[in-house]
């Protein structure tokens, strides 16, 4: 009784594990395209619904910016090549019901090697035919 309880386990841990994997892919994903500046790419990690929001960190109140997936491609599509940037995740949490999923990473953003701003990334995520995608992120953006 006490084998099948510990096989029982382990597969479920194994089972949870791979999802959690696949929601981190996603993620994984979005930064490698995110960082080559690749729409192609980025397009095929979210949802044609997905929004962001920015949370800029102000002393008096937080400063909110929205920003549609369609402009979001379009502002990265305009940086310009000799522009490096890199945001380092610090941490992961992810978060898994179903078809739903939630990641949480702290992050340091630097533009050409330099600390421009950190803060957190909230993504939402969903699961459909083709796999994990990105519905909604919502960061906050500090100076250091």
């Amino acid at each position: 009784m006490k084998k099948l309880l510990f096989l029982s386990v382990i597969l479920i841990s194994q089972a949870i594990f791979a999802q959690d994997a696949a929601v981190k892919k996603t993620i994984e994903d979005f930064f490698t395209a995110f960082h080559a500046k690749d729409t192609v790419g980025l397009k095929k990690t979210f949802s044609k619904e997905m929004v962001l929001h920015s949370i800029a960190e102000k002393p008096d109140a937080g400063k909110l910016s929205v920003e549609p997936a369609s402009e979001f491609l379009k502002s990265m599509a305009s940086i310009p090549a000799d522009m490096k940037f890199e945001e380092r995740l610090l941490s992961w949490k992810v978060d898994q019901d179903g078809n739903m999923a939630h990641v949480w990473t702290p992050y340091e953003f630097y533009i050409n090697g330099k600390l421009s701003h950190k803060g957190v990334n909230s993504f939402s995520l969903f699961k459909d035919k083709d796999g994990w995608k990105i519905l909604y992120c919502v960061d906050t953006r500090r100076r250091p």
